[in-house]
C-alpha cells in the first residue's frame, strides 16, 4: 500500500502546485474582461468569411507577439498558431478558436453591427458573427494574456489555435481544422482543448459531454433517372419523381428502423428535391440534395450502408437508375471519456457546480474533432443566453438575429486557463 500511496501524493502534490495559480488567473481574466469585450466587437464589427480572415488574423498576430508569444502565421491559409513555452518541463496542451462568419446579414440593432459584404458563391450577401466566432477568438486572445503573465510557472508549453474556415469553404477544397492537422499543428500536443458559445444556453453555465458530443456530418447527393414521356401517359415513362418520393420516405425508415436511437440520434435530411419544368411533362431527371448526421464510425458506416441500400434498389425496383454520392465532410466530435472525467472538476471550479450542465448529444457538427482524431480532446459549451432569457425563443445560431451576453467571457477564459494548468499538473 505504501508503494502505491507515494505516486498518487507525488501526482495530487503537482495538480495542488499548479492549482495554486487559479487565483491569479481569476484575477487577471477579470483585470481584462473590457479589453476582451472590445476585441470582440471590433471582430464582430469586421468579420470575414473562411479563409479570409486576414484582419482578424492581423489582430490576433501582432497580440501575440506582444506578449512574447511565438507566433506562426498563413497556417492553412490564414491560420494563426501561437507558441508559449512554459518555465517548467511539462505536456504541451493545445487551446482553439475559429475565426470566421457566415454569409448572413444581421438584423441587430448594435453599435458594433457587422459593416462588411462579400461575394459567396456567386452571390453578393452580408457577412456576420453569426455562430460566435468572434467571441472564441477574443477570449482565446484573452487566455493568451493570461497565461503568458505567468508562464514561469507553467509546468508545460501551451499551443493556441486561431483556425480559419470551420464553416467550410463552397469550393469543397480541404480547409480549417482538416487542414491545419495536415500541415502538423497537433505533432507535439499532448491534450487539445475548446469551447463554443450557446446562444441558447444561460450566461455563467458550462455545458459537456464525455464521449460523443457533436456529429458528424456528411452531404447527401441523389440523381434519379428515368424515362421522360407526356404526364397524359405515365405509363410511357419512367417516374423520376415518384421514385424520388418513394426514396424520400424509405429514407425515413433508416431512422425508426435500423438506428439503436436510445444510444445516439441520427439525421437523414432531404433538403432539397428539383426535377421537371412543366404540369404536364414527367421529366427525365429528378436531383436531390441532403445532409447525414450520426455519432461515431460505427453508426456513420451504419447509416451509409443503408442510404445506399435503399436508394439503389427503390430504384431498380421502378426501372430507373440512379447516381449516389456521399460526401464525408467532418466526423464526429467526441470528447475522450478519460480526459473528460479528469478535467470535469476544473469545469466546476471555474463556474460552480450548480453551474454545470451534463448536455445531450448535439447534431450540429463543429470540425474541432479533427483535431480530436490526433490526441484526446474536450469541446465543452459556454452559456452565452442572457440570464432568465428563455431559449426557446432567443435567436439560434447561424440566423440574423444571433446575438450573445458578453458577461461571460471571464468564465471563458477561467476554464480554459484552468484546463491547462490543471492537465499540466497531473501530466507533468
Amino acid at each position: 500500500m505504501k508503494k502505491l500511496l507515494l505516486p498518487l501524493l507525488l501526482i495530487s502534490g503537482s495538480a495542488f502546485a499548479q492549482s495554486k495559480l487559479k487565483p491569479a488567473i481569476d484575477s487577471k481574466a477579470s483585470s481584462i474582461e473590457s479589453k476582451v469585450v472590445e476585441w470582440r466587437r471590433d471582430i464582430h464589427m469586421h468579420p470575414e468569411l473562411g479563409n479570409q480572415e486576414f484582419r482578424t488574423a492581423k489582430k490576433v498576430a501582432d497580440h501575440l507577439r506582444s506578449l512574447g508569444i511565438e507566433v506562426t502565421e498563413n497556417v492553412a491559409v490564414t491560420g494563426v498558431v501561437g507558441y508559449l513555452k512554459g518555465g517548467k518541463p511539462g505536456p504541451t496542451v493545445a487551446l482553439r478558436a475559429d475565426m470566421d462568419a457566415l454569409p448572413v446579414t444581421e438584423r441587430n440593432d448594435l453599435p458594433f453591427k457587422s459593416v462588411n459584404t462579400a461575394t459567396y458563391n456567386g452571390q453578393e450577401t452580408g457577412v456576420m458573427h453569426a455562430c460566435g466566432h468572434d467571441t472564441h477568438v477574443a477570449i482565446l486572445m484573452g487566455v493568451a494574456e493570461v497565461l503568458a503573465s505567468m508562464k514561469d510557472d507553467l509546468q508545460g508549453n501551451v499551443k493556441f489555435f486561431f483556425q480559419p474556415a470551420e464553416e467550410g469553404v463552397y469550393d469543397g477544397t480541404t480547409a480549417g481544422a482538416e487542414l491545419m492537422v495536415e500541415e502538423g499543428v497537433m505533432e507535439d500536443v499532448d491534450a487539445v482543448f475548446g469551447l463554443h458559445i450557446a446562444s441558447q444556453m444561460e450566461v455563467g453555465k458550462i455545458g459537456y459531454r464525455s464521449g460523443p458530443a457533436m456529429a458528424a456530418v456528411d452531404n447527401l447527393e441523389i440523381k434519379v433517372k428515368g424515362r421522360q414521356a407526356h404526364g397524359a401517359s405515365p405509363w410511357s415513362s419512367v417516374d423520376p419523381i415518384v421514385t424520388s418520393s418513394q426514396i424520400v420516405m424509405g429514407l425515413q425508415t433508416i431512422l425508426s428502423r435500423s438506428v439503436n436511437i436510445t444510444e445516439n440520434p441520427a439525421v437523414v435530411t432531404v433538403g432539397a428535391i428539383h426535377g421537371g419544368i412543366r404540369h404536364n411533362i414527367i421529366p427525365e431527371e429528378v436531383d436531390m440534395i441532403g445532409t447525414i448526421r450520426t455519432f461515431g464510425d460505427e453508426q456513420q458506416e451504419l447509416v451509409h450502408k443503408r442510404i445506399t441500400e435503399i436508394v439503389t434498389n427503390i430504384a431498380e425496383s421502378a426501372g430507373a437508375t440512379v447516381d449516389l454520392k456521399i460526401e464525408k465532410l467532418y466526423p464526429s466530435t467526441v470528447n475522450d471519456p478519460a480526459l473528460t472525467a479528469e478535467m470535469l472538476p476544473s469545469i466546476v471550479a471555474a463556474a460552480g457546480e450548480g453551474n454545470v450542465i451534463s448536455m445531450p448529444p448535439i447534431t450540429g457538427a463543429e470540425d474541432f474533432s479533427f483535431f480530436q482524431r490526433e490526441k484526446p480532446g474536450l469541446f465543452i459549451n459556454l452559456g452565452g443566453m442572457k440570464k432568465g432569457g428563455d431559449p426557446t425563443t432567443t435567436p439560434s445560431h447561424h440566423t440574423p438575429g444571433f446575438y450573445i451576453d458578453e458577461g461571460g467571457f471571464v468564465l471563458g477564459m477561467k476554464a480554459l486557463s484552468y484546463f491547462v494548468v490543471d492537465y499540466m499538473g497531473m501530466k507533468k
